[in-house]
């Protein structure tokens, strides 16, 4: 089974599944801490590999997207600073990521999302988008119900 990458709504930054217990998930921050938690029921709990970005013809998944920003950055940090740089800068800079992004439902804190969660992706040695990310038969975080 692929290693599961979790965003959790209302707490900052990204989490890796260790296990699943009765009315819960445990998690494991990806950052430097590596801080353990649960993730209950109650919690907006989505994988990466669920999420796609809006696009002119159809939705590209998240991991494609990461694959391509991998690819720009080549595999490091990337060289915008997501926090200072204007909003006409990340547009510019994310088209030049994905190229047909639906301007309309793209917002800027999409992209600043986005730019962040590559980071922290990078800083694990998570750079392998595909492997990591592309859901595979079988995979489902949200069957805890």
């Amino acid at each position: 089974m692929k290693e599961t990458i979790l965003a959790i709504s209302g707490k900052p930054g990204l989490y890796r599944l260790i296990s699943r217990g009765k009315a819960n998930l445990i998690v494991e921050a990806l950052d430097a801490t590596k801080r353990r938690m649960p993730a209950f029921a109650s919690d907006r709990v989505t994988s990466l590999a669920d999420i796609a970005m809006y696009t002119d013809d159809e939705d590209m998944p998240l991991w494609k997207v990461l694959k391509n920003l991998g690819e720009k950055e080549n595999g490091k940090q990337t060289e915008i600073n997501y926090k200072k740089a204007t909003n006409a800068e990340l547009r510019a800079y994310f088209a030049e990521v994905l190229p047909t992004y639906d301007r309309d439902r793209v917002h800027d804190s999409d992209i600043k999302k986005l730019l962040q969660w590559y980071n922290i992706l990078v800083s694990a040695g998570i750079t392998d988008f595909e492997e990591s990310l592309a859901p595979t038969e079988g995979d489902n975080v949200d069957d805890r119900e």
